[in-house]
């Protein structure tokens, strides 16, 4: 399992081996065309900020030769809002949402209104007992005759319960490890399930063992030091790749905002951090999916949907039953790029890229 490899690398060790990087170490690795971890650490480390315009221009050619002139349309539903810096987290006081089966079929309908998509992310809080396995599946049910990709981003399941979903026609996993700092990690979960470092880290493993399709990972980008934070999770990919072969696999860099809980990110990333995130992510793995949400502004997602993104969401509503049930209900976090699904493929188009919102087949389960 996963948790025994990240054992053999020291968090402060590998923080001192990324800031010891030079120009040196970034040119080295820019010049390979298969990269190890230590070339990801100089790609993500301060000395690459000086190179981000050969980083850009190889993270292009890499996506194209893999992907093509292309970007993946998905939207979310949230059906719940059952975490220290989120603005669900279960001590603020707000009206607590579980959609019934009759309420998420009417927010299906209504995203369908939308635009032509097919891929569809279902979120849920961490909340086992109200929104558990028995509800999740239900979910998938329902949702199966609008859309032809479902994914679920919910709370870490066992092995045995992600097969069981997939037979209800699941595709796809995201899961956010959050965090990677061990020591740190119960700073922001300190109880119940999620406060088990372990076994979300091993989720992962999970999934790969119980057969699915993609797996999507994330760090949040604001808790911890970012760069050491990203490296951890390339070497999770690099290990999930070599033991999940037959597996998809996409990434997701969320940079926090200030939230209804008031949590205040611990880390600060900027515009041209996060493109060079991108750009390395890119050149160290080619076939990675790389996904940027709605929390991001038009104008980035402009930029990086033709240097490294492969996928964006549009038209999304982060609070449960936001897209016709609850239309004022939280938001789980700001929305930035408020573009309707048709604005962002004008856009996408403007740029000569083509846009995609179906790439998955009922028939192919």
């Amino acid at each position: 399992m996963f948790d025994e490899e990240l054992a053999r690398y020291d968090w402060e060790e590998t923080s001192q081996r990324i800031l010891s990087k030079t120009a040196a170490d970034v040119e080295r690795a820019l010049a390979k065309e298969h990269l190890a971890l230590d070339d990801f650490m100089a790609l993500v480390s301060p000395a690459a900020a000086a190179y981000l315009e050969p980083m850009a221009r190889l993270s292009r050619r890499y996506t194209q030769e893999r992907f093509g002139k292309t970007i993946s349309m998905y939207i979310p539903m949230y059906i719940t809002n059952s975490c220290v810096y989120c603005g669900f987290n279960r001590h603020n006081a707000i009206p607590r949402v579980i959609l019934t089966q009759e309420q998420i079929a009417e927010e299906c309908r209504a995203i369908r209104e939308l635009g032509p998509f097919e891929n569809l992310l279902l979120v849920t809080g961490e909340n086992p007992r109200a929104a558990g396995v028995d509800y999740i599946e239900e979910a998938l049910h329902t949702c199966r005759p609008w859309f032809n990709n479902l994914t679920i981003e919910v709370m870490p399941l066992a092995a045995e319960d992600y097969e069981r979903l997939t037979h209800a026609g699941l595709n796809g996993v995201v899961c956010f490890q959050e965090t990677y700092n061990r020591k740190n990690y119960n700073l922001y979960h300190p109880a119940g399930m999620k406060s088990k470092f372990e076994w979300r880290v091993n989720g992962f493993d999970r999934m790969g063992q119980a057969g699915v399709h993609k797996i999507g990972m994330g760090v949040l980008i604001g808790l911890e030091e970012w760069r050491t934070d990203v490296t951890m999770m390339a070497l999770h990919l690099q290990y999930l790749r070599k033991h999940y072969w037959k597996t998809r696999y996409s990434v997701n860099f969320p940079r926090m905002r200030p939230s209804e809980g008031h949590f205040q990110p611990n880390v600060v990333m900027s515009d041209r951090e996060l493109a060079q995130l991108t750009f390395a992510f890119r050149i160290f793995d080619h076939d990675v999916d790389i996904s940027f949400s709605t929390r991001e502004r038009a104008e980035f997602r402009n930029h990086i949907a033709t240097l490294g993104a492969t996928s964006l969401s549009a038209g999304s509503k982060t609070d449960p039953g936001g897209y016709r049930t609850y239309p004022t209900s939280l938001e789980q976090f700001a929305v930035s790029d408020e573009r309707t699904p048709a604005e962002v493929e004008a856009a996408i188009r403007r740029e000569g890229y083509e846009v995609v919102w179906k790439d998955w087949d009922k028939i192919f389960d």
